[in-house]
């Protein structure tokens, strides 16, 4: 019954829909946000005021999912997880988040992969930009040869290129930038470079004064 719900609502008017989402599965979406033609069902949902997902977006079995004020995810995106619930995979692991968080202004573009089996955290003002990308949190540990996970973060005012694989365990600082086609595979701190490569590694030191890194509206016309 509730997979009949949850398909039937796509096709109510948003003001209904928001309405429903919030009763039956009590989900906190702000009346200034909006999700289109887009099959969203985490377990908990917060939009936050002017946030968006758009359509064609996928996103399920993940326990939370929190667009801050602003936020956006665009259209065609397929975004996935593991439930805590599980009895077969991931039960070592009894800190996993598998929740997708998505900073203040910031921005998940078209048409890309992102599995949130453990925690993805994108901080404010960032931008996931081009298209087919991919953040994968979990593969197989070969030397244990058992299902693994681990969390991914991106800070404040990075910028991601296109085609870019963010594995599990890796992070971004802020004010980054990642060159298309790399692979982040790897914690990095220091910020105000562009990181670049198979596997990423710093490149080139960027000047604090690029207007990308102060300004105070994330969409950039």
């Amino acid at each position: 019954m509730k997979q009949l719900f949850m398909l039937l609502s796509l096709f109510l008017p948003w003001l209904i829909r928001r309405w429903l989402l919030e009763i039956v599965f009590g989900y906190q979406i702000h009346p200034t946000s909006r999700i289109g033609f887009a099959w969203v069902f985490p377990q908990y949902l917060i939009m936050e005021a002017h946030s968006s997902i758009g359509h064609f977006t996928v996103c399920k079995s993940l326990d939370f999912v929190h667009l801050k004020q602003s936020a956006a995810i665009g259209r065609g995106n397929w975004i996935t997880g593991f439930p805590l619930n599980s009895t077969i995979h991931f039960t070592h692991e009894i800190d996993r988040k598998p929740q997708l968080v998505l900073g203040e202004h910031s921005a998940i573009t078209n048409r890309h992969l992102i599995d949130c089996t453990n925690s993805v955290i994108i901080g404010n003002f960032s931008t996931f930009a081009g298209f087919q990308s991919q953040i994968l949190s979990h593969s197989i540990d070969l030397e244990s040869c058992r299902q693994s996970s681990a969390p991914i973060s991106i800070g404040n005012y990075c910028f991601i290129g296109t085609n870019c694989v963010l594995l599990g365990n890796s992070s971004l600082p802020d004010y980054s930038v990642l060159g298309a086609k790399s692979l982040l595979n790897k914690k990095y701190t220091d910020s105000y470079y562009l990181y670049a490569g198979v596997p990423a590694r710093p490149i080139k030191h960027l000047s604090k004064q690029l207007l990308y890194f102060s300004r105070p509206v994330g969409f950039v016309n």
